[in-house]
């Protein structure tokens, strides 16, 4: 459960840089459907929103699947080092200078490794995480598009940009949004995705008979 906050508060920290700031929200609203329905304006919480989707869980939870195995593959390494440089520091008075030699080269040689390893895995894992906060964001934005005008805002400006912070809107709506984005795009269970494998034997049972 750890992990998979952590995972969570990382996709809350980087969807300001996805484009659906405050401004970016009001200017495809409008631009979807022309002249604004309603004087109202309303705010949400992009940043909440997208974590707390059903399809914004169940992605922090993949990619904490995804990913832990890499994660214990570092932290082990990282241990292997500090191993060395323990044995180094407590046992330097009795080690042969092969020996300091041998394990001083091991320990470069794995620090070379992990920071290499390291700046991948952020890298992968800042890939992953962004492309989840790039598709979980438009389809909020088309949600947004229908239910705004629908109850007359005029506007839906995004509170969770640091760069254009709402001083004031009409009411909140991401709880609303929330639920709307859940009944328009609902998780799909492993049977409505299927299985090639299974369907793949059906189908070789059905031509032998």
């Amino acid at each position: 459960m750890k992990g998979i906050r952590v995972i969570q508060a990382r996709l809350l920290a980087i969807t300001v840089f996805c484009g659906f700031g405050a401004m970016g929200l009001w200017a495809q609203s409008n631009a979807t459907h022309g002249t604004a329905a309603g004087t109202k304006i309303a705010a949400i919480n992009m940043r909440a929103a997208i974590a707390n989707t059903a399809e914004g869980k169940q992605a922090s939870a993949q990619l904490e699947t995804e990913f832990t195995a890499r994660r214990k593959e570092l932290e082990d390494m990282s241990k292997k080092i500090s191993d060395i440089q323990g044995r180094l520091n407590s046992s330097k008075d009795v080690l042969s200078d092969e020996e300091k030699e041998r394990l001083t080269i091991e320990g470069q040689r794995l620090s070379r490794q992990l920071e290499r390893r390291q700046n991948e895995f952020q890298e992968d894992l800042n890939d992953a995480q962004s492309e989840v906060i790039t598709r979980i964001s438009r389809k909020i934005v088309n949600v947004l598009g229908k239910y705004a005008p629908s109850i007359g805002y005029a506007a839906v400006l995004d509170d969770s940009s640091q760069t254009t912070p709402v001083m004031y809107a009409t009411t909140d709506i991401t709880e609303q949004v929330v639920k709307l984005y859940d009944q328009t795009y609902p998780l799909k269970s492993a049977a409505d995705m299927g299985d090639p494998k299974p369907a793949g034997n059906q189908t070789g049972k059905a031509s032998h008979n």
